[in-house]
């Protein structure tokens, strides 16, 4: 057996334990266990106490806790729900999103902060899916024109932000070469998707699965890691990014599960083992790498984090000025902060930025932390003006949302 120490897992296992908890034993903070998270991960870091480093056993969990993590939010992806006016003004507004993030990226390029504009502009053009739908929730908004707005504008920055990471800053080939592979690799998801769409229909298989699903067997969740694995696996042999692979593993589950009735369990499931012990270890294992040290002891970098945040509200909050007409100014307000909340993408934009050496530890420490400033200060805001609203029903035409997740 090699010589593999699992001390360092402990302590991020912990961490991933006390997070949630102290979410629960102070309520009214309504900060995301995510955020606790990656604090706790930078307090065990070299950055503080240095109790933990990135040893092989982190580093494997953390790597499929992002893949699990992107899966997980395909699954969140509706299809259904994405179309009419909610769609082109979601696409619109991402458009704008790109045109203002590329102009930030270039400010900062011009600065010396950033070597690349397009990354950050990507970087910033997301939006967590996973963030915003429990904050509608608590608003009583999920149902109303602005919430199915934002939800819309949620699902289409988060799929069009991993298309355009995967596509510009995957490794290998040029770009025209990676828009055939693009092509490719998404011809194999959807005759994949077709092949288990139809396999789902199967009435002898359906019996099988229906058997098997609450048995130790968990046929339904293995097949789903298999699908997840094989996806990850497929984009990295097309040279593309892998999050890309896991996010579209997840948006196919999602379209083929429709009617959970006969397994109303199986999505908890997968989500258990996410969100339960994958997920957490991905983000505090981002705590641990992140170069807070460099960050405090120089002012100059230090300056950036504001300004990485007034570019995050710019670039995707503007853009909800678009729907102002129709949804009225205390909602577009709400709407536009909603859309500004991002976390997750951004963590995984920077690691991947910082890796292909387009920006600097330091910057992507920012970055991160304009973040968690947005998660923590953004739904807050936006939570209050829409409790001051009254809910308004939306057309009618959309599908009902899946349950949140603090992810």
């Amino acid at each position: 057996m090699p010589d593999v120490s699992f001390t360092n897992l402990l302590v991020v296992a912990a961490v991933a334990v006390l997070a949630p908890l102290v979410v629960g034993y102070f309520p009214r903070l309504r900060i995301p266990a995510v955020v606790l998270e990656i604090i706790g991960g930078i307090i065990i870091g070299p950055s503080v106490l240095g109790w933990v480093h990135i040893d092989l056993p982190v580093q494997i969990l953390a790597l499929f806790g992002l893949a699990f993590l992107l899966f997980l939010a395909g699954l969140e992806i509706d299809v259904h729900r994405l179309r009419g006016r909610l769609l082109r003004y979601a696409l619109l507004g991402y458009l704008v999103s790109l045109v203002l993030g590329y102009g930030a990226g270039a400010s900062f390029t011009a600065a010396g902060w950033v070597s690349q504009p397009l990354l950050l502009a990507i970087a910033l053009s997301a939006t967590s899916l996973g963030l915003v739908v429990p904050v509608l929730k608590d608003a009583g908004q999920v149902d109303s024109d602005v919430g199915q707005s934002a939800l819309a504008a949620a699902s289409i920055a988060d799929f069009a932000a991993i298309v355009l990471l995967s596509l510009f800053f995957s490794s290998g080939g040029s770009t025209g070469s990676k828009v055939v592979v693009l092509g490719a690799f998404a011809g194999l998801v959807v005759v994949t998707g077709l092949a288990v769409s139809g396999a789902a229909r199967s009435m002898r298989l359906g019996q099988v699965l229906l058997r098997l699903q609450d048995t130790t067997a968990e046929i339904r969740v293995r097949f789903a890691v298999l699908l997840l694995v094989a996806f990850t696996a497929l984009a990295e042999r097309f040279g593309l990014e892998a999050i890309l692979g896991a996010f579209l593993a997840g948006a196919i589950v999602g379209l083929v599960d429709r009617d959970s009735a006969s397994h109303p369990n199986f999505r908890t499931k997968l989500e258990a083992i996410g969100y339960g012990f994958l997920v957490p270890v991905f983000f505090v294992s981002s705590g641990v790498k992140l170069d807070l040290a460099g960050l405090l002891h120089s002012p100059p970098a230090l300056v950036r984090v504001p300004v990485f945040l007034l570019a995050l509200l710019v670039v995707r909050g503007l853009p909800a000025l678009i729907g102002l007409r129709a949804n009225g100014t205390r909602a577009t307000l709400a709407l536009g902060l909603l859309q500004a909340t991002s976390l997750p993408f951004i963590v995984t934009a920077t690691q991947i930025g910082v890796t292909l050496g387009k920006i600097t530890p330091v910057t992507a420490a920012a970055l991160v932390c304009a973040g968690l400033l947005s998660v923590l200060i953004f739904p807050l805001i936006a939570l209050t003006l829409l409790r001051r609203g009254t809910p308004e029903p939306a057309a009618g035409e959309e599908a009902p949302v899946p349950e949140p997740h603090l992810m």
